[in-house]
């Protein structure tokens, strides 16, 4: 079993920062990947972001340039650097881990990954 637990998250102005962090206990060992997602009110849930364990890293469109994604795997916590934020990022944020990705997937769909965090709201005010 694999715990992710979220924080970082909270309300700030447009054109402001964030940064979540997603820290991994339990079974987290092999080459796994870590992603985020999102999911704002009466929306389906998003991708936003997916890193590997190699570092290789993929975004989706609409936050590309302002959001980066990191991760420490000595400590197995994963990042997500969020800049020049504005209302359509208003939404809660999911960590996620696939524990088996192949090599050169940087996974976006949320049905390749195992193990989910419990969310972190993130609120930007216009």
């Amino acid at each position: 079993q694999v715990q992710l637990v979220e924080s970082g998250g909270g309300l700030v102005q447009a054109g402001g920062s964030l940064r979540l962090s997603c820290a991994a206990s339990g079974r987290t060992f092999g080459r796994y990947a870590m992603g985020w997602f999102r999911q704002a009110p009466g929306k389906e849930r998003e991708f936003v972001s997916a890193i590997t364990w190699s570092r290789s890293t993929n975004y989706a469109d609409s936050v590309k340039g302002r959001f980066t994604i990191s991760r420490d795997n000595g400590k197995t916590v994963a990042y997500l650097q969020m800049n020049s934020l504005n209302p359509d990022d208003t939404a809660i944020y999911y960590c996620a881990l696939d524990l088996d990705t192949p090599f050169g997937v940087v996974p976006a769909s949320s049905s390749k990954y195992d193990y989910w965090g419990q969310g972190t709201q993130v609120t930007v005010s216009s």
